[in-house]
């Protein structure tokens, strides 16, 4: 199988791809519902997937936790309520993969696309590609496990610096995740405050954003996940000491809170301290018209472009100088990026373009050569 990208081919304004629709079999992980109220990353991006997918014509069979709340043609529930407080079981996983092979038997489909850590092990007895998502680390044991299913699973990085780390897997293509930018209320009009937006640890900077913003002379408020053990521990060492009048916790946002948090803000502080895959709010940000500060580390670069839609640095002094130049940058470049390279039609269209090499054994894409991202399979 040649190496794909979909990334600059794939476009919003395209129709489907020729060819008769695809039936498509989508698993999402257990733990959230789709879309999220809250937290939960891949649920966000599974359900828009969901539905960019139904509207270009595809039909879509969901197996998920919770309500019915995306355009699926069918729908099965592994739970009535997702089992969030077992996340990190193995249990709910084990349940959805049966789940999923069930649905499998009932209902023909082109392909599978699994984003959940147990599903694809079934790869190996199915006749039909399997595509998974990498959504996490591909290094360690998460990257280890995907290598061991070999050939039998086809692999879609999220960011080009996600494939560069591994270049092991069997990776079949990259497709950005993406949003309904839509959906985020753009203001040209900012408040003074900085946000920082995530969930409590320490590789995603909190204290780092905190110790920049009131370097750089600006507040900031903090929105984030907070109730796993880890978390705690690291807000309570680190984030707590710094509270003050010019530093605000407001707790873990919903869906309308961040958006408002989001639109008002001057700018996002992204200070991570790690390889990120792909940050979602990153692009929640630029769709809001609000710029980006973040660190040049693993996905940023693809994300923000510098100078336009936010300000890509290497280092904490340079970060602090970023927060205080930031009012430079114009929100609508920053929407204008969101539309462009991030909309959940994007999205589609890539996946689209991916599924249709695999089911037909088409390739319209370029391929990859070895200067791009290392030996090609």
């Amino acid at each position: 199988m040649s190496i794909v990208s979909t990334q600059t081919a794939a476009r919003a304004d395209e129709p489907s791809d020729s060819g008769r629709p695809l039936r498509i079999a989508m698993i999402a992980p257990p733990w959230f519902e789709l879309p999220p109220k809250g937290y939960g990353g891949t649920e966000a991006v599974v359900a828009s997937l969901v539905d960019g997918l139904v509207r270009r014509g595809h039909d879509v069979t969901l197996v998920a936790a919770g309500e019915h709340r995306t355009r699926a043609t069918r729908f099965h529930a592994v739970y009535d309520v997702p089992p969030t407080s077992l996340l990190g079981t193995p249990m709910p996983e084990v349940v959805v993969a049966a789940e999923a092979a069930r649905v499998l038997e009932t209902f023909e489909v082109d392909v599978v696309h699994d984003h959940t850590l147990a599903g694809p092990l079934l790869a190996r007895g199915r006749q039909i590609p399997t595509v998974t998502t990498m959504h996490g680390p591909v290094t360690g044991a998460n990257g280890d496990y995907v290598e061991r299913l070999g050939r039998s699973v086809d692999v879609v990085a999220i960011s080009d610096a996600q494939r560069r780390a591994n270049p092991r897997l069997n990776w079949v293509g990259t497709v950005h995740n993406a949003i309904d930018v839509a959906s985020f209320p753009y203001r040209a009009e900012k408040d003074d405050y900085v946000l920082w937006l995530g969930r409590f640890n320490p590789d995603k900077g909190a204290h780092l954003a905190i110790d920049a913003a009131r370097a750089a002379g600006r507040p900031i408020v903090l929105a984030g996940k907070l109730n796993e053990a880890g978390e705690r521990e690291y807000f309570e060492t680190f984030v707590r000491p710094r509270l003050g009048d010019d530093v605000e916790y407001v707790g873990e946002a919903d869906a309308r809170t961040k958006r408002d948090l989001l639109a008002y803000a001057r700018a996002l502080a992204f200070p991570i301290q790690w390889e990120e895959p792909f940050g979602m709010v990153m692009i929640e940000a630029m769709a809001c018209g609000t710029p980006v500060v973040a660190m040049d580390r693993g996905s940023v670069p693809e994300v923000v472009e510098h100078g336009r839609s936010g300000l890509v640095v290497d280092s904490f002094a340079d970060f602090v100088d970023a927060l205080e130049a930031v009012d430079e940058l114009d929100p609508a470049d920053a929407r204008m990026r969101a539309e462009e390279m991030f909309d959940v039609d994007v999205m589609a269209a890539g996946y689209e373009r991916v599924y249709r090499m695999l089911v037909e054994g088409t390739s319209s894409i370029r391929q990859l050569t070895d200067t791009d991202f290392g030996e090609v399979a």
